[in-house]
């Protein structure tokens, strides 16, 4: 299945951490990732799962594809700021958000409203999300709330 990895464009260390191994769970369960594919949970996400073989897409909100982060294997340009963030909700079958600013509520938002599961690893706390500890725990519950798609 496609799992949108949404999140914190500015982010520590601790949170690429947990981000790659995100990146690392879902590759390594035969999972796409899809993401804003810029910096931050986005650029390390897909690190995590180009290192363990697995594919990565990018929906960028600018008109050039170059500016996707090294680790995306599809960027797709859309030159539509982000209100491309619609589209990397609904390119994905569940949603994991992990940290995140006002733009990854957005999305959060939008997932929610496409009726996606989402799970997540310290960021907002709202009604539909599935707050979890673990990137782990992250992929289980999106794997069980979309029915292994």
């Amino acid at each position: 299945m496609r799992v949108s990895v949404i999140g914190g464009g500015v982010i520590d260390r601790e949170t690429a951490d947990t981000a790659r191994a995100v990146g690392r769970e879902l590759a390594n369960r035969g999972h796409t990732v899809v993401c804003g594919g810029l910096g931050g949970v986005m650029e390390a996400v897909c690190e995590g799962a180009r290192e363990t073989g697995g594919h990565t897409i990018g929906i960028v909100p600018g008109p050039d594809r170059a500016a996707a982060n090294e680790y995306v294997d599809t960027a797709i340009a859309t030159d539509l700021g982000n209100a491309r963030n619609v589209l990397v909700v609904l390119n994905g079958d569940a949603t994991i958000a992990i940290d995140g600013s006002t733009g990854t509520l957005s999305e959060i938002g939008h997932a929610l409203d496409f009726g996606r599961p989402v799970a997540g690893i310290e960021t907002h706390d709202i009604e539909g999300i599935e707050a979890v500890e673990t990137p782990v725990a992250a992929v289980d519950h999106v794997e069980s709330a979309a029915g292994g798609q």
